[in-house]
């Protein structure tokens, strides 16, 4: 199912390639603001609690935002992230409500065609991945904050000098302690993949 989506949303960004009529060429000095849409697919193992299976749900979509600077032509920075989103839990098949989850990415982007003009300017990137949890609906039930790397694959497809259609997908480690009334029983294995889509601004 994940392949397909990356497939999909693959094609869908080749589609947009002919219709855009400007080319762009990324260069030092730049900022980049981004906006959009995204939908997360958690891991289908989610770990364990008190000795029983746990389950985290995919979410639902969400806003996804980005903000960057290039200080290379091939080289940049960018923060990034998702408005906060609602997974539902499980746990040895039964529910046990919700919790929210709000990434947030610190990345170092490389831009093959940095400095080139083109229409297309793909990029690839990696760096650290911060998630918070919250609004835990089980009483006593506290999934703790996460650290862990990620990593992204996107692509800018200019429609002017300074407006650009953006499509990415990143993947992130993501696992949380969980614990209950205070004592740790388990933890939450959610590493999700993340797909989304939305409009890039250069300035």
């Amino acid at each position: 199912m994940k392949t397909t989506k990356l497939i999909t949303a693959a094609a869908i960004a080749g589609s947009c390639l002919f219709a855009a009529q400007s080319a762009v060429a990324y260069s030092a000095g730049d900022f980049f603001v981004r906006g959009g849409v995204a939908k997360t697919d958690t891991r289908s193992d989610n770990g364990q609690v008190a000795g029983n299976d746990l389950g985290v749900s995919s979410a639902e979509r969400g806003f996804s935002y980005g903000l960057g600077y290039l200080f290379h032509d091939n080289i940049g920075v960018e923060l990034s992230g998702t408005e906060k989103v609602e997974h539902d839990l499980t746990l040895g098949g039964g529910p046990i409500g919700s919790v929210d989850r709000m990434p947030i990415n610190l990345m170092v982007n490389y831009y093959p065609l940095g400095g080139l003009d083109s229409r297309v300017q793909p990029y690839v990137g990696a760096g650290l991945n911060y998630t918070r949890f919250s609004g835990e609906e089980l009483a006593g039930l506290d999934v703790r904050r996460s650290y862990g790397a990620i990593g992204q694959v996107g692509i800018d497809l200019a429609v002017t000098d300074n407006v650009m259609l953006n499509g990415f997908a990143n993947y992130a480690d993501v696992e949380s302690d969980v614990r209950l009334n205070g004592t740790e029983v388990g933890t939450a294995k959610v590493d999700p993949l993340t797909i989304g889509g939305g409009v890039t601004f250069r300035f």
